[in-house]
């Protein structure tokens, strides 16, 4: 996943001397683990709204990059990081207000149910204390995940994140299971399907003496290719999940925080309340802030004789930039924007797809695309849209892949994306289509 569209290195040759240099510095510096977007990588100097500026001062539509959830450099969120960054900055272990203030309004958004909240740095780590804290509960090792998931860069979570490649390979007491599917002509068969892979899995933990924790899945299966229909689907896997003794985490950090356009939480449209929640990206506009949500008597036992502490999880300046960025989406109606103009991004490339036989299938919810790229015989087609991201990189739109088969437009705009951002995207596309 990682390196998919990724620069190479023998493309530096295409890209002026100033360019060149910036790139052997980086690589000089920050070794070669890293890696840069597009064929030819952005120089990015500014952000505002949905908009990023090089430093040419060329503007780019951001569809890709939702850790700006409500968009970039947001005046609220700024303001907020700034006022509590010139008051203090310290740890979780003194009494602020700010904090607690914050984990109200947050766990005002969830279910009851879930009644504690703790705050780490990153979704990975989230995922890490999600991750003990159900091995804690359960006294189980075992957790179902899908194909190409990713859920994170810590070494327990880099072993449950498929997507991350086989270099890194997964742990012994996990077991994966396909996406979903997208059959929209008969919507009873993606549910029944899903469950019958998960209970597969469980039998297979079973023989080999593995007792199963967690089934944990990203709620729209972004990584995987963009898999939300039929809401409902996901219920009988996480019954059966619950059946053999195991929870059901819900990694939230991509489809969180009114993404979907009809609910808060992408696992509200299945109308589940999970065991546990993690949170990432979204949650700060850019700041550094996750975490996770837990129903109080599975963090119990766990809080009791472990207890928890991060030294910048949940600080008062993280806090106020959570406040501002959940004040911002409700104050500005961002979710329901989400659901008004992600249905009119659907219906475009919906449209594109049946004037284009290189566009396959189109799912997702709210601005949440994921459009499939094939060949000429309906097969996942990575080179192909490999080219179309690079393509419409030099027209200004930035979209990412997603997909084991690497063919999925992956298009996750800021949730203050517009109706115009909508057409001025869905003519770029069209563009780039027509030179294909």
């Amino acid at each position: 996943m990682l390196k998919v569209n990724a620069f190479q290195p023998e493309q530096a040759e295409a890209l002026d001397a100033a360019e060149r240099s910036l790139i052997e510095r980086r690589q000089r510096l920050l070794g070669p683990a890293y890696q840069l977007f597009y064929d030819n990588p952005l120089h990015l100097v500014r952000g505002a709204g949905t908009w990023l500026y090089d430093r040419a001062g060329r503007a780019y539509l951001d569809l890709y990059n939702n850790v700006a959830s409500v968009g970039h450099s947001h005046p609220r969120v700024v303001e907020a990081l700034a006022r509590q960054a010139g008051e203090l900055n310290t740890h979780t272990r003194y009494l602020h207000e700010g904090v607690l203030d914050y984990a109200e309004k947050l766990l005002a958004t969830m279910p009851a149910a879930l009644g504690n909240v703790m705050f780490t740095c990153t979704g990975s780590e989230a995922n890490d204390l999600a991750l003990r804290i159900a091995r804690d509960y359960t006294g189980g090792t075992g957790v179902i995940v899908t194909r190409y998931a990713y859920h994170g860069m810590t070494s327990a979570i880099a072993e449950l994140s498929p997507s991350v490649g086989d270099y890194v390979p997964l742990g012994r007491d996990i077991r994966v299971v396909d996406a979903p599917l997208h059959v929209p002509e008969d919507p009873q068969r993606v549910g029944q399907v899903f469950a019958a892979q998960v209970r597969a899995a469980l039998a297979d933990m079973h023989r080999h003496g593995i007792r199963p924790a967690a089934l944990l899945v990203d709620t729209l299966f972004t990584s995987d290719g963009v898999f939300a229909d039929p809401p409902g689907f996901l219920c009988e896997a996480v019954e059966a999940v619950r059946a053999a003794g195991g929870l059901f985490i819900a990694d939230e950090v991509q489809p969180g925080f009114g993404r979907t356009g009809t609910h808060m939480w992408g696992f509200e449209r299945h109308g589940l309340v999970p065991d546990l929640v993690t949170l990432g990206k979204p949650m700060g506009n850019g700041h550094p802030l996750a975490g996770l949500t837990v129903r109080p008597q599975i963090l119990e036992r766990f809080g009791r004789n472990a207890s928890y502490f991060n030294t910048f999880g949940g600080n008062p300046v993280s806090a106020a930039a959570g406040l501002a960025v959940l004040q911002v989406i409700e104050d500005e109606g961002l979710q329901e924007n989400a659901r008004r103009v992600g249905a009119q991004l659907k219906e475009g490339l919906e449209g594109l797809a049946r004037e284009h036989a290189c566009l396959g299938q189109v799912r997702g919810a709210g601005l949440f695309i994921g459009a499939d790229v094939v060949d000429g015989e309906g097969s996942a087609d990575g080179p192909t849209a490999r080219r179309i991201t690079n393509l419409l990189r030099d027209e200004g739109m930035l979209i990412g892949v997603s997909g084991a088969q690497n063919n999925a437009l992956k298009i996750r705009p800021q949730l203050c994306f517009s109706a115009e951002n909508v057409e001025q995207f869905l003519g770029a596309l069209q563009r780039v289509l027509r030179q294909l």
